[in-house]
């Protein structure tokens, strides 16, 4: 047998020997799998359920959404933001005082959710809570990052897959901000991906000390099972590294309304060349207390964020973005074909293209007023951009979005 012939056939030996070694600790590791694997999911089911009991809490009468979701009315003292250690006895604050230049709007009411459709409400000295099932909490990535945005917010480029198209202001001190959003239903192309229109209330700096308040709308398909365009909030104090969350999942946001329940799906949405829809959102931070409120709609306070929750917010912001926001996964190692806003560019203009309008910032003496120096980004304009502009009917206001993946976009 010639040497090269030898070479073959021990270099095939060893191959061989080498996948039938792989197969067998393969075959071994599968076998362990098998005996480690229900372990794993008792201790991670354990942890779920005592994660429920701890932010599920009593109520008083259950209220079922046409949309599938659970809501809740739970006496307003036993709501999760007064497990907070600096919440603990404490109830809801009275209303604060309303900025100055504030008035009602008549397109703008109370029932816009899904579930109040039904005609059922929570009684007096109850809030609604949209419940928190075990299929939630088995879809996130872990129990201890249920609830939680992993660490971003536009600075002057995307990271970690987020892309933007906002208008934002900097540069000064803000102490609300104030917006109408049309309200869509975009199309999110994963489960591990989103599409939101939100204000950022800002202050800090970019690193671990960041501090934001938000509030808007969302589609999440991760955290609520489905592509309903929902109402939320959101709040951190460093970053989104260990405090904060969406809507009441964590001890923080303390809700004030029998009649609005942060997380449930919004109704009606707009329509492409059809009816427009819009919510109107105004963030203040009351002088008297310090407390940052969130108010909706016609006069309709939803609750606020104790200024004891943050570090730099405890003073005023520095920083207002209005705009939309999605998670681009790269399936296949292309561009995501989730949509932004309406799915459409902001030149196709009204009832296609989706907008911020009435752009207002409340200022040191709580006055509100007209967005000054306005300025537009978007990180990936070929898949999602956005265009400003001023009238008199709108004020300040901005069309946003697209389509993600295209020709220009791939």
């Amino acid at each position: 047998m010639s040497s090269s012939l030898i070479f073959t056939f021990i270099f095939t030996l060893c191959l061989l020997s080498s996948c039938f070694s792989s197969s067998a600790s393969l075959h071994n590791a599968t076998d362990e799998n098998v005996t480690l694997r229900p372990q794993h999911e008792i201790q991670k089911l354990k942890l779920i359920r005592e994660h429920l009991q701890k932010i599920n809490k009593p109520t008083v009468k259950t209220i079922q959404s046409p949309d599938g979701d659970t809501i809740d009315c739970v006496p307003s003292h036993h709501q999760p933001a007064f497990d907070h250690p600096m919440l603990q006895g404490q109830r809801p604050m009275d209303p604060p005082e309303m900025p100055t230049g504030y008035s009602q709007e008549n397109e703008s009411h109370e029932d816009f959710q899904l579930w109040s459709l039904t005609g059922e409400s929570c009684p007096d000295g109850t809030i609604p809570i949209r419940r928190t099932t075990e299929q939630d909490m088995l879809r996130a990535s872990s129990v201890r990052r249920f609830g939680r945005k992993i660490r971003r917010v536009r600075r002057d480029s995307s990271s970690n897959g987020h892309e933007h198209a906002v208008g934002y202001v900097s540069g000064s001190q803000y102490y609300g901000a104030k917006a109408s959003i049309n309200v869509w239903t975009p199309r999110v192309s994963s489960r591990y991906e989103f599409s939101l229109s939100q204000i950022w209330v800002i202050a800090g700096s970019f690193a671990d000390d960041l501090n934001t308040i938000e509030a808007g709308w969302q589609v999440s398909p991760e955290l609520y099972g489905d592509t309903n365009p929902r109402f939320f909030t959101y709040w951190t104090s460093d970053a989104y590294q260990a405090t904060g969350c969406y809507n009441l999942l964590c001890s923080g946001f303390i809700q004030t309304n029998n009649r609005i329940a942060i997380g449930a799906a919004i109704s009606p949405v707009s329509s492409y060349k059809g009816g427009q829809f819009d919510i109107s959102l105004l963030i203040w931070k009351d002088p008297k207390h310090g407390h940052w409120w969130l108010q909706f709609g016609s006069g309709t306070l939803v609750g606020y964020w104790p200024v004891s929750l943050f570090t730099h917010l405890m003073e005023h912001g520095n920083m207002v973005q209005f705009g939309g926001e999605i998670v681009n996964t790269k399936p296949g190692g292309s561009h995501t074909s989730t949509q932004m806003g309406s799915g459409h560019f902001a030149g196709e203009g009204f009832g296609k293209a989706s907008y911020f309008r009435n752009l207002e910032m409340v200022d040191w003496d709580n006055t509100l007023i007209p967005t000054a120096n306005l300025r537009v980004l978007a990180d990936h304009p070929n898949c999602y951009d956005i265009r400003g502009g001023v009238n008199r009917v709108w004020g300040n206001y901005f069309y946003y979005g697209g389509p993600g993946k295209n020709s220009k976009c791939p």
